[in-house]
Order: structure tokens, then C-alpha cells, then sequence
């Protein structure tokens, strides 16, 4: 299974994650928090990357892609473990609507 670390938290493939991450906007700076699935990881070393998937408002999937080492991430924590993966990237996700979009 493709795993990584991110700020001392073990991360794996299909895990369901939030994401807290500082956003600049003018003058002030403020966390945002965005939750989905991690469908993949890419990248070696300090350009290595993960996606993560949501599905937003209206049924429409939302990506965001952030770099393990960026100064952005503030804190990931894992809300629930993948079961059964046994692909290193999730992009069939793509293609699901539902809640078997969801459901890893």
C-alpha cells in the first residue's frame, strides 16, 4: 500500500483526510479546512504531491493538490482508514457518481 508522512501523520492511499491549510487573502490570513479522499500521491523527494477528492455542492467532484513539504499545510488528520485498496491511484473515482464515489 502507498503510504507517506505528513506532519507526523501516516497517510494512505483511500484514506479519508481533512486538510487544514492557511489561505492569504490581502492582509489576512485565515485556515481552511477541505476533507475528501486521498487518491493519489506523486512527485520524489521535496516535489512530491497529494491529491485529494470531494464531492461538492450539486454533485460536482472537487480536486486539490498540495506538496507534502509546503509551508501551507498547517495539520492532516485521518478521519476513517481505507479497507480494501489495491491500486495506487483512485482515478476511477472520476467516473463514479453517489455515493459509490464516496464509498472506498
Amino acid at each position: 500500500m502507498i503510504s507517506a508522512n505528513v506532519k507526523e501523520q501516516e497517510l494512505k492511499i483511500g484514506d479519508t483526510i481533512r486538510v487544514h491549510s492557511t489561505v492569504v487573502e490581502g492582509s489576512k490570513t485565515r485556515i481552511q479546512v477541505f476533507e475528501g479522499i486521498l487518491i493519489s500521491f506523486s512527485g520524489r523527494g521535496e516535489n512530491r504531491t497529494m491529491t485529494v477528492r470531494r464531492i461538492g455542492t450539486g454533485g460536482m467532484g472537487v480536486e486539490r493538490k498540495w506538496p507534502l513539504d509546503g509551508r501551507s499545510l498547517v495539520k492532516v488528520e485521518v478521519k476513517k482508514n481505507a479497507k480494501k485498496v489495491r491500486r495506487s491511484k483512485l482515478y476511477y473515482l472520476r467516473e463514479l457518481t453517489g455515493k459509490r464515489a464516496v464509498r472506498v
